[in-house]
């Protein structure tokens, strides 16, 4: 037999369970009361609003009209049930100016709050199969939401396809930015043969604040995707050329940044760079070889920098060629941060801001095995880096960006003073 503490261990359990059952019921029953009460405010208003139309014996012609069948909505809370309120006004069908009563409480086909709908979508984007929304609703929700379809995606994926085209055609939030990140990722596609790359160019304003500001389904990186891509750019507000363009070594992307910004510095990507390095060497010297390349773009000055990087040059030039010569393609264009203040080096050394973002998506891909078009994956994309924007933190010390922009000159990060006239 139980003894007397797990008895007393049982029924406190049973006690909890009850009482959470409780709060559960009361939760919900306060929801849909507040709901229907906003239901009936909300048509009360639109009464009185109309109350002067009166037919010729003086009646009233915007009147209640009982209510529609009751309708079950799922909440953060559960299911409710709850009455939409309908008005008669068919005799105000010819008054002008007159609006018909439309619930922006409860849309006629709503079934479930847009809380819910955000639910789906975060389940959706972090990689939950539409196949296990039922078991992860029902965990969240509680039972009532376990019969929702998976259909539902599909319906989302719909709406984020006219808000990615929206999106993409708005204009810029400001004319002006000091830096731009700029990084091309491959993806597979279920459906197609071709694997699609995804062209995604981030901002930071003179704000030190950073903006998603493009995100397009390129052609491996060419050329002329990249130039397609800054020019409409230019054509949504940035006429200005940024300071400073941070990317890796793809030769469309700088082409293209050189016919239509042509004054924009170029900064490679050194995560991309050092990758590109070690890819040429053995595994046994990876490490070593890691290390000293961020002795070089860690240095405190450029002078520093470059006496490590003639060290790594001669240390690997006469049995790995091919790795010294990778590093020194890019030499002219891997210390231009050091031109710019100190506190943006960890922002500008690499296009880790949209790494990072990557490293989410491909989390997405990799447990459906790839999405089954290109605007699939292309808006999956979108989606996630809106998400991942409202993170995003500013730029260090970015009220420097004004010394920036007014072309003062900094040397290892340090502002120079203007010699006296």
């Amino acid at each position: 037999m139980p003894g007397k503490k797990s008895m007393r261990i049982e029924a406190a359990c049973a006690t909890a369970d009850e009482v959470q059952g409780d709060i559960e019921r009361i939760a919900r029953e306060g929801a849909r009361r507040l709901f229907q009460a906003a239901l009936e405010v909300e048509v009360e208003e639109h009464l009185s609003r109309w109350e002067h139309l009166k037919d010729d014996e003086g009646h009233q012609v915007v009147v209640r009209n009982g209510h529609a069948p009751r309708r079950r909505i799922l909440t953060g809370v559960g299911p409710i049930t709850v009455r939409r309120p309908r008005v008669d006004e068919r005799g105000a069908k010819d008054v002008v100016g007159h609006q018909t009563f439309s619930s922006a409480i409860l849309p006629r086909f709503l079934r479930r709050s847009p809380t819910l709908e955000g639910t789906l979508a975060t389940l959706y984007l972090k990689g939950v199969s539409t196949n296990d929304f039922s078991t992860a609703l029902e965990a969240i929700m509680g039972e009532g939401a376990a019969g929702l379809s998976a259909t539902t995606i599909s319906k989302l994926k719909v709406v984020w396809e006219a808000e990615y085209e929206a999106w993409r055609k708005r204009p810029l939030e400001s004319p002006e930015y000091a830096y731009l990140w700029a990084d091309g990722v491959y993806f597979n596609v279920r459906l197609e043969e071709d694997r699609s790359c995804i062209l995604v160019v981030i901002g930071a304003d003179y704000q030190g604040k950073k903006h998603l500001l493009a995100v397009r389904d390129g052609y491996r990186e060419s050329e002329q995707s990249w130039k397609e891509l800054l020019l409409e750019l230019k054509s949504r507000g940035l006429e200005t050329a940024p300071k400073l363009a941070i990317g890796d070594g793809a030769l469309g992307f700088w082409k293209a940044l050189a016919q239509v910004y042509p004054t924009t510095r170029a900064q490679r990507c050194w995560i991309h760079k050092t990758v590109n390095v070690l890819d040429k060497m053995p595994k046994s010297l990876r490490a070593r070889a890691a290390a000293m390349i961020r002795d070089i773009y860690m240095a405190e000055s450029k002078a520093s920098a470059m006496k490590a990087y003639c060290l790594f040059c001669d240390s690997f030039r006469d049995k790995y060629p091919k790795a010294v010569a990778c590093l020194e393609d890019d030499e002219e264009v891997l210390f231009n941060f050091y031109d710019m203040p100190a506190a943006h080096w960890q922002h500008i050394r690499s296009t880790n801001v949209i790494e990072s973002v990557f490293a989410m998506v491909r989390l997405r891909t990799d447990k459906t095995r790839g999405c089954g078009t290109r605007v699939a994956t292309l808006t999956m994309v979108f989606k996630l880096m809106q998400e991942a924007q409202a993170n995003w933190r500013r730029l260090d010390k970015w009220q420097q960006l004004k010394l920036v922009h007014e072309g003062r000159r900094f040397v290892d990060g340090v502002l120079q003073e203007e010699s006296a006239a």
